[in-house]
């Protein structure tokens, strides 16, 4: 929040910490819906396979919102695959991974500060393959 504006803001009529605390978000960059499946998994995690899927909440270039199937712990590195909804070149799937650390984790979700990511191809589902049944004469 700008000074000037933050200023403005408390010197109203109406003046509240917890109107300032809506005001004032720490994220940098916005965040926006996204509903697609997601899958993640914990890296550097010695004799423990740590992984799982669910569905994105929200995103934007700095992290990602999921639904998860345990909690994850805060401060480790993880990466998330999540299936984008843009197709290369009108045919191809395409996936997000992003790797990160998580940030905020509670039963059922976890919070993700995106660190670097990219776009790889995803391979068709069965059902992207099956060819259309033809019509019967």
């Amino acid at each position: 929040m700008p000074h000037a504006e933050l200023k403005a803001f408390c010197y109203g009529k109406h003046c509240t910490m917890s109107g300032l605390k809506d005001k004032m978000d720490r994220r940098e960059t916005g965040r926006f819906p996204l509903r697609e499946g997601v899958r993640y998994r914990l890296l550097n995690v010695r004799g423990e396979h740590v992984s799982g899927s669910g569905n994105t909440l929200n995103i934007g270039s700095g992290g990602i919102l999921f639904t998860t199937e345990d909690m994850l712990p805060v401060g480790r590195s993880v990466e998330v695959s999540v299936d984008w909804p843009a197709q290369l070149n009108g045919n191809c799937p395409l996936k997000l991974v992003a790797f990160g650390r998580v940030v905020r984790s509670q039963a059922g979700q976890a919070a993700v500060r995106i660190e670097r990511y990219e776009f790889r191809t995803r391979g068709k589902t069965a059902a992207e393959m099956t060819p259309p049944m033809a019509a019967s004469a």
